[in-house]
């Protein structure tokens, strides 16, 4: 399954490369990316654990970057 979501107060373009980086780390996600300019995230991982992934996807976001929100 793939998802698109829009993010709140992403700061910085080095910031959305090291969160995609360690989404894209998280078991069952086969791709992932953050775009700062659009403050945008698309991630593809597994249909059967996609919510339980993207808890997981939140929780690594916001140790990158403690203000960013997923708007699901």
């Amino acid at each position: 399954m793939k998802k698109k979501f829009k993010l709140e107060d992403l700061d910085c373009a080095d910031c959305a490369a090291k969160m995609e980086e360690a989404i894209k780390k998280i078991d069952g996600v086969s791709d992932a990316s953050v775009n700062f300019i659009m403050q945008k995230m698309t991630v593809e991982a597994d249909d059967a654990r996609f919510d339980a992934i993207m808890d997981e996807v939140v929780k690594v976001c916001a140790k990158v970057e403690p203000d960013c929100r997923i708007l699901r």
